[in-house]
């Protein structure tokens, strides 16, 4: 059975198995970013997150963005989780593990992944409030949606 690079999953996210996917002899660097839940968003004091996703399109996109790495840092390996459902404060929501033989190239993969995820990942964040709750209309959060809520538009 091949291991999954690229998953969405509903329990808690394993660094150490993410980061073990992307081991290899001749990497020099090996780059984690962990994203977690914050308890304040500006003013708003948030009392938990649920994250839902497009499932089958989001793992496309996140193995779309591996080959986009692929091809501007060839050496690179890298394995992206990113967990759905109910997290809670300080609950790690999305781990991404590049390697490559240099450092500057890990970083730089690294952060190219996370603000892909943000731009073209259907993954979708509904933030509840002591006072409230709210889909947010894109991870980049410059977009509110129409109807409230996500919706799925068929192309």
């Amino acid at each position: 059975m091949s291991e999954q690079l690229f998953e969405l999953i509903k329990e808690p996210i394993s660094i150490e198995t993410i980061v073990n996917k992307v081991v290899d002899r001749n990497a020099g660097a090996i780059n984690t970013f962990i994203g977690t839940v914050r308890e304040m968003t500006g003013e708003k004091k948030t009392v938990f997150l649920r994250y839902d996703a497009y499932e089958t399109m989001a793992v496309k996109k996140l193995a779309q963005i591996g080959d986009e790495i692929q091809e501007k840092w060839p050496q690179a390996k890298v394995a992206i989780t990113h967990r759905i459902g109910d997290l809670e404060i300080t609950d790690i929501a999305v781990v991404i593990a590049v390697s490559t033989p240099h450092r500057a190239d890990s970083y730089e993969a690294s952060r190219y992944a996370i603000e892909r995820i943000k731009e073209i990942v259907p993954i979708w964040k509904k933030e509840h409030w002591e006072d409230g709750q709210e889909w947010v209309g894109d991870q980049l959060e410059k977009v509110k949606y129409e109807t409230g809520k996500p919706e799925i538009k068929e192309v």
